[in-house]
C-alpha cells in the first residue's frame, strides 16, 4: 500500500510531508533553504502526522528526516531577536504548548519513531532527534546541543533526554559546551545506533523500520511501553507490569502465529492483537 500525503493537501504546511509506503511512514521536515529550521506550523504538522500514524492500521514503523542536506537546524531564530515579546509567561506558554509539542506526543506515540539524521541536527533540532526511540545517521550528521551558546537552555527536552542516552557526565558537557559531534563520535557514545553512508541512510532506515515493522505489531507496542514504563518505576512494578504484557499477548492469535512461522521458517502474517 501506498500513500503520499503533503502537509499542504491536509491543511497544515508546505513545509513537511508525510508519505506511507508497506507499512513504514516517513515525516520529513521539508524547508531545505533553512537546514529545515522549524516553524510552528511545522511542528503542529508533525504532531497531527503522528495522531494520523497512530490511528492507522497501514502504519508500523515511523522515520523522521529532513530533505536536503540538513536533519534539522532548530528553531527559526526569526522571533528570537530584537521586537520579540519577552514576556515570561509568553515565552513559557510558547515554549510548553510548541516546542515540547513534539516530545510530549512522542511520549503517548504507540509505534517505534526512528530518527534518521541527515547532516546537521542542532539545538531544537537535535532534541526532535534525541525524543525519536532511536537514531541512525549518516556519515554527515553532526550533531549540537547549542542553546547554552546563545544564553538559553535545552526547551526541547534535551537536558532530560540526553542523560539518559549518554549518561550524566557526557550530557553535562555537551550542554555546556554546545560542541558538535560527528556521527561517529555519536555512534562512539551511544547518541546514534548506526552510521552509514549518507547515499545509504534512508535505504538503511528502510530495512530496520521493515526489520521491527515485520514483528508482530501487539508486541512492540507493549515492549516499547514496557521499556518506557521500566525507567521511571521500581523493579518490582515493571516486572509487574510486563507479566500483565505478556498475559495480554499470550491469548491473542499472532503469539501462536509467530511461532508457527518461526518453525516453518517463514514470515509471520500478523493481525495485530
Amino acid at each position: 500500500m501506498h500513500a503520499a500525503i503533503a502537509g499542504e493537501e491536509r491543511g497544515m504546511t508546505q513545509d513537511f510531508e508525510l508519505a506511507v509506503e508497506d507499512g513504514i511512514a516517513t515525516m520529513t521536515l521539508n524547508r531545505p533553504d533553512k537546514l529545515n529550521a522549524f516553524t510552528p506550523e511545522m511542528l503542529e504538522a508533525l504532531v497531527a502526522a503522528l495522531d494520523e500514524c497512530d490511528r492507522r492500521d497501514d502504519v508500523a514503523v515511523a522515520i523522521l528526516t529532513g530533505a536536503g542536506r540538513g536533519f534539522c537546524s532548530g528553531g527559526d531564530i526569526g522571533g528570537m531577536g530584537e521586537g520579540a515579546d519577552r514576556r515570561p509567561h509568553v515565552t513559557k506558554e510558547r515554549i510548553w504548548r510548541m516546542i515540547q509539542s513534539f516530545p510530549k506526543r512522542v511520549a503517548t506515540f504507540e509505534k517505534p519513531i526512528i530518527a534518521a539524521v541527515n547532516g546537521p541536527a542542532v539545538g531544537g533540532g537535535m532534541d526532535l532527534a534525541l525524543a525519536c526511540d532511536i537514531r541512525v545517521a549518516g556519515e554527515s550528521a553532526r550533531f549540537s546541543e547549542s542553546y547554552a551558546r546563545i544564553g538559553l537552555l535545552p526547551g526541547g527536552g534535551g537536558a532530560w533526554f540526553l542523560p539518559r542516552i549518554v549518561g550524566k557526565a557526557r550530557a553535562l558537557e555537551l550542554l555546556w559546551t554546545a560542541k558538535f559531534l560527528d556521527a561517529h563520535q555519536a555512534l562512539e557514545i551511544g547518541l546514534v545506533n548506526h552510521v552509514w553512508p549518507d547515499d545509504a541512510l534512508m535505504t538503511e532506515a528502510r530495512k530496520l523500520a521493515r526489520e521491527i515493522a515485520d514483528m508482530p505489531p501487539l508486541s512492540v507496542r507493549l515492549i516499547k511501553r514496557v521499556v518506557n514504563q521500566g525507567l521511571d518505576c521500581d523493579m518490582t512494578t515493571a516486572f509487574d507490569l510486563v507479566s500483565s504484557h505478556i498475559a495480554i499477548t499470550r491469548a491473542g492469535p499472532d503469539h501462536a502465529e509467530a511461532i508457527a512461522a518461526f518453525k516453518e521458517k517463514r514470515k509471520g502474517r500478523y493481525v495485530g492483537y
